[in-house]
């Protein structure tokens, strides 16, 4: 009976932190065709996995190459693309600054507590998945799960700065990677037409 009612708690508890929680997925990319409801239940899967913190704001942004160039030039300071970029607004990571301009309209008025503990955005870049896929052959989907994995580490406080945190963060990706795989067809983030955003 305990555990009957163990679950029952749990389970209304998980629903009225899904009601709390925003996840928004967006694809400003058109290069590749993305399922974006598989790749919001891969991302519910990974926050509920790794995740302790309460209440969530998540943007994943899907960007092509020019777009990923600019984020990274303007505000990580390097030239060129990149695979991921993750902007933590809650300050578990030493990461950029956030954009001057929102690029995800969270709702941080809607508020009453002091804010989320996870809110953050990660901008995935599907030329360089591409790319990095041909180069270690695995497949795009693959590598944009990865990336996915990559940046909520970041917002979990994982750091990749220095040889010792990389070790650890890449084993903990891998971890969550093979996790993913075992559990969700990867192959399928490319059936479905693109949709332009997904909001839950």
């Amino acid at each position: 009976m305990i555990t009957s009612a163990g679950r029952a708690l749990r389970t209304r508890e998980d629903q009225g932190r899904a009601a709390r929680d925003e996840l928004c997925l967006r694809n400003r990319q058109g290069n590749r065709s993305v399922n974006l409801q598989l790749l919001e239940e891969i991302a519910r899967h990974l926050l509920k996995r790794c995740s302790s913190h309460g209440h969530i704001e998540l943007g994943i942004h899907l960007v092509a190459a020019p777009e990923m160039t600019r984020l990274n030039e303007q505000f990580l300071h390097h030239a060129g693309s990149t695979d991921v970029i993750t902007f933590d607004y809650a300050g578990h990571a030493a990461q950029a600054p956030p954009p001057t301009r929102p690029v995800a309209k969270f709702r941080a008025a809607d508020r009453a507590d002091a804010g989320p503990a996870l809110w953050g955005e990660i901008f995935i870049c599907l030329d360089e998945a591409v790319a990095q896929a041909r180069r270690f052959r695995t497949t795009w989907q693959s590598e944009v799960t990865r990336y996915l994995v990559h940046g909520l580490l970041h917002l979990h406080g994982y750091d990749d700065g220095h040889p010792a945190a990389r070790l650890r963060m890449k084993r903990e990706e891998n971890r969550l990677l093979r996790d993913v795989s075992r559990r969700f067809a990867l192959e399928r983030l490319a059936r479905n037409p693109r949709t332009a955003s997904r909001r839950l």
